[in-house]
């Protein structure tokens, strides 16, 4: 890891279930979150920041006014954006070293 890394991630690598070993699992690792509604809003947000290194967002719909009271990615200005692009952008910016895959459909059996 690199000394800006160590310094990001210092609390979490100090506990012994995860040290660097972890750290650098975690950036390896690929999340996929299926839906951005109430939950699956935080966990990308909670992902992205422990330092998850790939996450693929799945979600058909776009933002509504109707979400914004329990989907905390998204705000006013971004009604009617799909919701990957709208969560993309706001991880990514979180952190920079994100890779974001975007699925915007909605997913079945046949898929």
């Amino acid at each position: 890891m690199t000394p800006d890394e160590l310094n990001r991630w210092s609390r979490q690598t100090r506990l012994p279930e995860i040290g660097s070993e972890g750290q650098e699992k975690l950036s390896a690792a690929k999340v996929a979150i299926v839906g951005l509604g109430g939950l699956g809003c935080p966990a990308a947000t909670y992902l992205a920041a422990a330092g998850v290194g790939t996450l693929g967002l799945i979600d058909d719909d776009v933002v509504e006014l109707s979400n914004l009271q329990r989907q905390t990615l998204f705000s006013e200005s971004e009604i009617g954006q799909e919701k990957v692009a709208v969560a993309a952008e706001h991880l990514s910016r979180l952190n920079t070293r994100l890779q974001v895959s975007l699925h915007p459909l909605r997913l079945t059996a046949g898929n």
